[in-house]
């Protein structure tokens, strides 16, 4: 369910007054076979490294370098290494993330593909300083000085059925993250209304809150909508066509 503010926000460009955020990638890559079953492609050129959900890789080619390493940010990685594994445990099993990741470098340039355990498309996005706020789950891979930390949603994130921790990516660099389902991506000036299990990611100086749908307690309990989500003020909104707690809901009673 979605609630468009006065019809559908055109994706096509940011309004008036807000910068675009996606700009020119540094890197050359390529996504092929989207929306349903997306694959990620990567061209390094010598120096640049990429790093990866453990297990999203597809093919490299064979002069491309992997190193694994915990899923734990640079700096604290630097400080000491029993911080940089406490704060991968707490990624791993708090935030649902991946203990490892993978670290991907060629000597002399070459290729890398990726893509999701889930069925959907990938979206790529260069990081220009911003804050983005994604689903756990939804980061795939990256390419520069980006920093990636747990955000708590409180509450709120746990009744909008995206768990109590979010990821908050910044930094200078190429992002890529993925989805269930098709991305739509959205540029609101107004409030705007998703319906919870839908959201991939927002602009962090957007506010997010969690609502009833409207129609009182019959809306609430038989419009089949659950709660929703309000974004309020200026920015962006990535989500996705198709929502995992449904298809779970609808495979449970077919299961031993």
């Amino acid at each position: 369910m979605q609630q468009m503010p006065q019809g559908q926000p055109a994706p096509a460009g940011p309004p008036m007054g807000h910068a675009p955020p996606a700009m020119a990638s540094a890197v050359a890559h390529e996504i092929t076979h989207g929306p349903s079953f997306a694959m990620l492609r990567v061209d390094l050129a010598p120096g640049q490294t990429l790093v990866a959900e453990a297990g999203a890789m597809v093919a490299r080619n064979q002069n491309v370098q992997m190193a694994v390493k915990l899923n734990a940010s640079p700096s604290a990685g630097f400080i000491a290494t029993l911080k940089a594994i406490i704060i991968a445990l707490i990624r791993k099993f708090i935030g649902g993330e991946t203990f490892i990741v993978n670290h991907f470098s060629a000597p002399q340039s070459g290729r890398v593909w990726l893509a999701s355990s889930m069925s959907g498309h990938v979206a790529h996005r260069r990081m220009n300083g911003e804050k983005l706020i994604l689903s756990t789950g939804a980061y795939l891979a990256h390419v520069g000085n980006l920093e990636i930390n747990m955000k708590f949603g409180g509450l709120k994130g746990i009744l909008a059925k995206e768990g109590a921790f979010w990821l908050e990516v910044s930094g200078v660099g190429d992002l890529w993250f993925t989805s269930y389902g098709g991305i739509e991506v959205i540029d609101i000036t107004q409030p705007f209304m998703i319906d919870n299990g839908h959201i991939v990611g927002y602009e962090g100086n957007l506010n997010m809150s969690v609502k009833r749908p409207g129609g009182g307690m019959m809306g609430l309990f038989a419009s089949g909508e659950g709660l929703v989500c309000e974004f309020t003020g200026q920015g962006r909104v990535y989500l996705q066509s198709r929502n995992l707690s449904s298809l779970v809901s609808w495979l449970s009673p077919l299961l031993p």
